[in-house]
């Protein structure tokens, strides 16, 4: 990223996210089509992405490939971003930093999915180079992506576009062709794309990183994420409040793209720092940093990640990974107590959202548990409990405080309706009306609606959380 561009400056070390990637020994093209048959998985291993995660950023090489082992060991942490797969020439992609072809650290990628965890398989960046310029076929391109799945045994990729690169409209048009094309082959493939940002949002017009998107929706590509760079902002004032009104001024612009709410829009949303000391100089220290975790936590935040394990957070002992990895439910010292089931006592059955619905107003009520994400909630240390599918808040109908009001999800707004206290017997306690969040009749059955009653010891009030 060019030096002296406020809006899109982001430190060289984050170079070169997305790339070329090589083609497996055994691969065939067949004309017409991808007709891949390779020596890797065909499926992803490892464990799922939960609803919220922390995945910092590794720039993997053959001398840091054991920080994931190390860090996970510190801190629990079982999500990492790799960096960066570049062009190596035409459609074959090696490891930036020291050249490793793709099938390198296979064995520590592996040893981290055996432990339930996974990681992304990140493209591009500042310094590296872009694939979709160097690969000008679009189904080589996507069958060069496709390799890179299947030798790893990944589902999640991400693109890290900026520079000169954002306004080479022919290969951003490329490589949205070859990622469409690449969900068709293979739907549970999930794209991610990481960009510059300012604090008042993504840059807009031709060739900007909004743009990017707009295309991205035009050619059909699913993203999961829109990662922004919460970093170098030359601006002068505190990193923190800088990354806080990117991130509002994101979510805005997110939810008039895809016509989203603007909680959906945090849901779907990535905040990357840099731990410690920006290129700019300014300090993104850890107390910024258990203070964006709040954030991400309370507006339901999908994915914390931060620059970089090895060259900025190993020598703190992994403070940050400690601390981000709050919202995946670790045990760091940060906002949320992680994603989990809400159990009803009486029932045995799970809080849930009626149809599994991620509109504000939509009824909260119990379902069997059956490991659904709308089942899943977190409970964050601002008071408020928030949805795993919708990133809404559990508040009540009309901010109605009175008796039997029916418990609803909605848009996070800070008002005492959204916050709760878990108290140690296990009733959930309203913050407005000090009423007990219950069932409706004390019903044991499924859709059976949850309401605000008085704290009275009925087994209907008493929840197991976790």
């Amino acid at each position: 990223m060019p030096k002296g561009s406020p809006t899109t400056m982001r430190i060289s070390r984050l170079r070169s996210w997305f790339t070329a990637l090589p083609l497996a020994a055994g691969t065939v093209l067949a004309a017409g089509g991808l007709g891949l048959a390779t020596a890797g998985p065909a499926a992803a291993a490892g464990g799922a992405f939960p609803a919220h995660y922390a995945a910092p950023y590794l720039q993997i090489a053959s001398f840091d490939a054991g920080d994931m082992a190390a860090d996970q060991a510190a801190t629990g942490l079982k999500y990492y971003t790799l960096a960066f797969l570049t062009p190596k020439s035409g459609c074959t992609a090696e490891w930036e930093d020291d050249g490793s072809s793709v099938g390198a650290f296979a064995s520590q990628i592996s040893a981290l999915q055996n432990s339930g965890g996974n990681v992304i398989i990140s493209f591009g960046g500042a310094a590296g180079g872009e694939l979709a310029q160097t690969c000008t076929s679009v189904s080589s391109l996507t069958a060069a992506y496709l390799n890179v799945v299947n030798t790893y045994g990944v589902n999640r990729l991400d693109f890290d576009i900026e520079g000169s690169v954002l306004s080479d409209t022919a290969s951003t048009s490329r490589r949205d062709q070859a990622l469409a094309a690449l969900q068709a082959e293979d739907p549970s493939v999930q794209i991610d794309f990481t960009l510059g940002v300012g604090p008042g949002g993504l840059p807009t017009g031709t060739g900007s990183e909004y743009a990017l998107l707009q295309d991205a929706k035009s050619k059909g590509v699913k993203v999961s994420v829109v990662n922004i760079m919460t970093m170098d902002f030359y601006d002068g004032q505190p990193v923190l409040s800088d990354a806080e009104s990117a991130a509002r001024n994101t979510a805005s612009q997110l939810s008039g793209l895809y016509g989203i709410s603007t909680a959906a829009a945090y849901n779907m949303m990535g905040l990357t720092p840099i731990a410690g000391t920006n290129d700019d100089g300014a300090s993104f220290s850890q107390a910024n940093a258990a203070s964006l975790e709040s954030f991400a936590a309370s507006n339901g935040v999908q994915e914390l990640a931060f620059w970089e394990v090895d060259g900025y957070d190993k020598g703190t002992g992994y403070a940050y990974s400690t601390i981000f990895n709050k919202i995946t439910g670790g045990t760091g010292s940060g906002g949320g107590t992680g994603g989990g089931t809400i159990l009803g006592n009486n029932s045995g059955l799970c809080l849930s959202v009626t149809g599994a619905s991620t509109s504000p107003g939509a009824t909260a009520d119990l379902y069997t548990c059956n490991g659904s994400v709308s089942e899943n909630w977190t409970v964050n240390s601002n008071g408020t409990i928030t949805g795993g599918n919708s990133g809404l808040c559990l508040s009540t109908s009309g901010n109605n405080p009175a008796l039997k009001t029916t418990a609803d999800i909605n848009t996070c707004d800070g008002d005492a309706y959204e916050h709760w206290t878990v108290q140690s017997d296990g009733t959930i306690v309203n913050g407005a009306s000090g009423l007990c969040l219950s069932v409706t009749g004390a019903a044991v059955v499924n859709y059976s609606t949850a309401n605000l009653y008085t704290c009275n010891g009925s087994v209907s009030e008493f929840w197991t959380v976790g």
